[in-house]
């Protein structure tokens, strides 16, 4: 991994951030081409860092034909609006990335940082965008700033040990993290462990979603952690399960880490392939898989069976998965992509034809809009969350016919490329 740190130069042109753009993209193939991460981090009340990444892989790069190096060339800019259906931006600017290479095919993330350059005291949403000028192609992310009184989880910025640059999630395999916060420096905080939550998304024409009782259960550890000179604490991330921050004088946490196990963010383990089959497998079917003599053998027998051969089983494999682990990318919130009420959505039909966004959630719609047959998904923040990832689905009896005409398409083998 190596930093750029990018340089401010220019501000950018702007557009109105309708309620009626539609945003399918960020989360279908043209986002896959070139994916980018974002994340905001508070220095202090007056000081805000926009961090994002691109990796090399996904971009193109060119020789200017004189025997130099190959250079990559990507704009990064930013647009904050006070909701989504502003007419103006309140604040914009832009970046250039221009990263030489002798050796294009070389692999490595590029870091860089923009600061926000009007600290708003109020919550906004801030669009990023990255456009690979070598190419013509874009890649954009929406992140929504809070700057309530006190901290928030964006003065919390998860680091690595070696070369302090930022980390572009918050849910980690165990291990020991360090975590910055400025704001904190020389204070002690409290850390409370509440168990991992197992429970997997209803289907979507449900009545009523159950309940994951870890959702309201109490922590079952609680520790202290000081703040170092430098504005920085470990957290050793070992038992799975919820780390939660809090400041001495709020009931509220400011902020939360994760330690994941299953699935996240790339499937690799027989478990990690599994335990995502169970969203279009019967009890029974899952349980013999479970508990056979080659898991992973009798998984791959699964979709063989499916498809009707080898190679169509493999191509089913391949977009099933694909989709656990784009879900993973875009998803995640205290649980991993995969297992989200958006996640289970995309998982079994696909990317939207249409996404609109509003400051509450987000409506998926597959087909014409305004047409009966049309298929609509409402999600909605979840009460008292403030991560703008934390959706829930409002299920709908109506589409239960929906849900198993696609979850049969998924068991004889028609996958619909969307």
């Amino acid at each position: 991994m190596i930093g750029v740190m990018a340089v401010l130069v220019a501000c950018s042109s702007s557009v109105p951030l309708s309620r009626r753009d539609n945003l399918a993209y960020i989360y279908g193939k043209g986002s896959a081409q070139m994916p980018l991460l974002a994340r905001v981090h508070h220095l202090g009340d007056e000081r805000s860092r926009i961090y994002f990444k691109l990796n090399t892989a996904d971009l193109l790069y060119k020789s200017d034909g004189t025997g130099g190096p190959f250079h990559a060339k990507v704009r990064v800019h930013y647009e904050a609006y006070d909701s989504f259906g502003a007419k103006a931006p309140l604040d914009s600017a832009s970046t250039l990335i221009d990263d030489p290479s002798p050796e294009p095919t070389e692999e490595k993330d590029l870091i860089g940082s923009m600061d926000l350059r009007h600290a708003h005291q109020r919550p906004f949403i801030l669009k990023v965008v990255a456009h690979d000028l070598n190419r013509d192609l874009e890649s954009a992310v929406f992140l929504r700033v809070e700057r309530a009184a006190g901290l928030t989880d964006q003065h919390f910025m998860p680091v690595d040990t070696s070369h302090g640059l930022p980390y572009f999630t918050d849910h980690f395999k165990g291990g020991t993290v360090r975590v910055r916060c400025e704001v904190c420096t020389g204070k002690e905080l409290i850390v409370r462990h509440h168990p991992a939550r197992t429970a997997l998304p209803a289907p979507v024409f449900a009545s009523v979603a159950p309940m994951d009782p870890a959702i309201n259960a109490p922590a079952d550890s609680t520790f202290r952690v000081s703040v170092d000179a430098n504005g920085q604490f470990k957290l050793d991330l070992a038992r799975p399960g919820a780390y939660r921050v809090f400041s001495d004088t709020s009931a509220v946490p400011a902020y939360s880490l994760y330690s994941v196990t299953e699935a996240y963010p790339i499937v690799t383990s027989t478990d990690d392939l599994l335990k995502p089959l169970r969203y279009i497998t019967s009890n029974q079917e899952y349980d013999r898989i479970l508990r056979s003599d080659d898991v992973r053998k009798a998984i791959e027998r699964f979709w063989i069976d499916a498809a009707g051969d080898r190679e169509r089983g493999r191509e089913a494999i391949r977009i099933y998965y694909g989709r656990v682990e784009n879900a993973n990318r875009h998803f995640t919130s205290e649980v991993e992509g995969w297992r989200t009420d958006r996640g289970l959505v995309h998982i079994i039909f696909g990317v939207p034809t249409s996404i609109y966004k509003t400051d509450l959630g987000e409506t998926w719609i597959y087909g014409e809009e305004n047409n009966l047959m049309s298929l609509v998904f409402n999600f909605k923040r979840r009460d008292g969350s403030t991560d703008m990832n934390d959706l829930v689905l409002e299920r709908d009896p109506l589409l239960k016919g929906a849900w198993y005409r696609n979850v049969e398409s998924w068991r004889n083998g028609r996958v619909y490329h969307n």
